[in-house]
């Protein structure tokens, strides 16, 4: 009769013990991690976009990522105010507001567009509009793209507001999801002016756009982090966005993201402060010191 020796069952049992406690873990650490993108355009579009980066990314940091885009402004910036995502892509407006409900995210990088970290936004018109400044914009139809689109509302409202136009000296406005909506309702006549950031307008001026008034710059999009992904990890995210531009395809990864983007660079919290005093005279944050 074969006989097991005791040290080998207590061997035996620890393996058992070990690979129940550890295989789940491992598993684990095979999920994707998430990179999320607000749905400024079509999700398939921002898929395409941002999939290049993440790839790239994720052989940086030898873990598959994934790209996921929000099914709105609101559910973007909740996912990333809980640490629900690992990784995200935020427009200026929503990352302050995220800032202010939810308190700090570790900063990434920011987009560099041209050599430039800031961006802009236009009120569009027809080609054929007879309008020429914000203050014919009185007893007119504006299309907004989401409420809490920097330059397809917050922004654009706070200059109405300067010009003497605000929301209730409108015909009409309403919010129509995403930068490209407004462009066709312009385009097609069913509002007079609309409001998008300075990429889309480029894209579809030659199509019968005019530029009514342009944005002041303010500092672009950014990518953040959970709070509470490893230090260690963070910094080799930081150091894998800086390095992009000087790697093999690395500028053919940043043009996939947004046209003439030149690099990812650093970011601090202070760089959206004039932006915060912008929603704050909106209403949207509470006065700070």
């Amino acid at each position: 009769m074969l006989r097991i020796s005791a040290g080998r069952r207590m061997a035996t049992f620890f393996f058992i013990v070990f690979a129940v406690i550890v295989s789940p873990v491992s598993a684990s650490a095979e999920e994707p991690m998430i990179l999320a993108v607000h749905p400024y355009l079509p999700s398939k579009e921002l898929k395409q976009r941002f999939t290049p980066l993440a790839n790239y990314l994720g052989k940086e940091i030898g873990r598959a990522i994934e790209v996921r885009v929000g099914g709105d402004y609101d559910e973007h910036v909740a996912y990333v105010g809980k640490d629900q995502v690992d990784i995200a892509f935020m427009g200026p407006s929503s990352y302050v507001m995220t800032v202010a409900k939810y308190g700090k995210k570790p900063l990434l990088a920011r987009l560099e567009t041209g050599g430039n970290p800031l961006f802009r936004g236009y009120f569009i018109v027809r080609q054929d509009s007879p309008l020429k400044s914000l203050t014919d914009l009185k007893g007119k139809r504006l299309a907004f793209g989401d409420r809490d689109s920097t330059m397809s509302h917050l922004v654009p409202q706070y200059m109405l507001e300067k010009a003497g136009v605000p929301l209730n000296k409108l015909a009409q406005y309403e919010f129509l999801g995403s930068h490209n909506n407004v462009v066709l309702a312009v385009l097609s006549g069913d509002f007079d002016a609309g409001a998008v950031k300075d990429e889309v307008f480029d894209k579809y001026a030659k199509q019968g756009l005019r530029a009514l008034a342009d944005t002041p710059y303010y500092s672009d999009h950014v990518f953040v982090t959970r709070s509470t992904l490893a230090p260690g990890m963070i910094q080799t995210l930081r150091n894998a966005m800086f390095r992009l531009k000087d790697t093999p395809g690395g500028r053919g990864i940043l043009e996939a993201i947004k046209p003439h983007t030149t690099a990812l660079v650093p970011a601090v919290d202070a760089d959206y402060d004039n932006l915060r005093q912008v929603l704050i005279a909106l209403g949207k944050l509470g006065k700070t010191d």
